[in-house]
């Protein structure tokens, strides 16, 4: 029996029973908004809410626990933040040494939240691959256990409790739209959903900068890129137990591109009021770019995790406005003589948009020297707002045009 075989429904079950009350039973509701936009009825498992906030945790604890006898130098993990999360916490509380590697570019908040649970962080490389080399040679150094982030049949099983958690909660699901890096969390849903629900439609989504599994399954030659905004599912190389599991129990596999991602993180925030990190809006994001594939589904979604870095949030948030119409950039040019300014800005302001930002240009404009261009950054309403306030600009007689 290979090891992919040997992850079943019991392994699942037995799973749940060694971490209840060691995380949280996560809630799965529906967004009437979300629902709304889509098309779909929208279901929403929130593992965002997670202690460390990921679902993470529930597989390197079941790893932990099976562990925890055989261990006694300690555990070793390489992760690009969540899965060391999950590690670091539950080996402090069960007095594991945990030593983790991480890519040299993992965001700030995630390497000082792992060390905040005890662990050793050891930066190394570009990316996840060149982390787990080192940790595969820290481990045979040191004597340590490595506790792999997906490929694992406990870690699969731990991931798997999910499932178990949707379909109780929500019985007439009849989709799951599921994040894949390496593959260990919807492995670990496909087991339980292939045992309790044989017609379940299940799709997995990646980032279409990482396709490594994609490339794997449907032998496609996608390039791989070298960073993204979901750096929890940036896998170069999909794991061998998971993608046994994943061509044998998994529908479909989509990609999603970096704007699909931003757009489906603004929203959660802004509608559903809950933050997530890039790899936790993948499956909001697969539905937003192709709803005719799920209108009229009952559709549960993951969000996976929620440790983004604050800066690259306030990027993705101010570039969601601009997608949205909510932020604006506009030309304007002008005579060059006094007044002319207070003349726009009072225009803009009937008009109803707010300044947020005024850049007065005389050099580095194709405007003629007694003419001057301003740059305005401006809140707005929607796309037909800014619309409306260059047509207000050009009908006092001033040249007006989005940037």
């Amino acid at each position: 029996m290979s090891e992919a075989a040997s992850v079943t429904l019991a392994d699942v079950e037995a799973a749940a029973a060694r971490l209840a009350g060691q995380v949280l039973e996560t809630p799965c509701l529906e967004s009437r908004t979300l629902s709304q936009i889509t098309g779909a009825q929208v279901f929403l498992k929130f593992e965002n809410l997670q202690f460390t906030a990921s679902f993470k945790e529930r597989g390197a604890l079941n790893k932990l626990l099976a562990l925890q006898s055989c261990a006694p130098a300690g555990v070793i993990a390489a992760s690009a933040g969540n899965h060391a999360q999950g590690v670091a916490h539950h080996a402090q509380r069960l007095g594991l040494r945990a030593v983790i590697v991480m890519p040299r570019h993992t965001p700030t908040v995630k390497v000082e939240r792992t060390r905040g649970f005890g662990a050793e962080v050891v930066l190394h490389g570009e990316g996840f691959d060149d982390a787990r080399a080192e940790a595969m040679r820290l481990a045979e150094a040191q004597g340590l256990a490595f506790v792999h982030p997906f490929d694992d049949p406990l870690v699969i099983a731990g991931q798997g409790t999910i499932a178990l958690e949707m379909l109780r909660q929500q019985p007439s699901l009849d989709t799951l739209v599921i994040a894949v890096g390496g593959g260990g969390l919807i492995s670990g849903i496909a087991t339980v959903a292939r045992a309790l629900r044989p017609s379940l439609q299940i799709v997995g989504v990646q980032t279409a900068r990482f396709p490594a599994m994609v490339n794997a399954i449907k032998g496609t030659a996608h390039p791989q890129g070298t960073s993204t905004i979901a750096e929890g599912i940036a896998v170069g190389e999909p794991g061998r137990i998971t993608r046994e599991l994943v061509r044998r129990l998994v529908d479909d596999l989509v990609l999603v591109d970096e704007g699909d991602i931003e757009q489906a993180l603004v929203m959660l925030l802004e509608i559903e009021k809950t933050l997530v990190e890039g790899a936790g809006a993948a499956g909001l994001a697969a539905l937003l770019k192709d709803p005719q594939r799920y209108a009229g589904r009952k559709v549960g979604l993951v969000l996976c995790g929620g440790n983004i870095d604050p800066l690259l949030l306030a990027a993705i948030i101010e570039r969601g406005m601009v997608r949205a119409g909510r932020l604006a950039r506009i030309r304007v040019g002008a005579r060059d003589t006094p007044g002319a300014l207070a003349r726009i800005t009072g225009v803009v302001g009937e008009a109803g948009a707010n300044i947020e930002e005024v850049h007065h240009q005389r050099a580095f404009t194709t405007l003629s020297a007694q003419n001057v261009e301003v740059e305005l950054v401006l809140q707005t309403r929607n796309h037909a707002h800014i619309d409306a306030v260059i047509a207000a600009l050009q009908a006092q007689g001033f040249e007006a045009q989005p940037y």
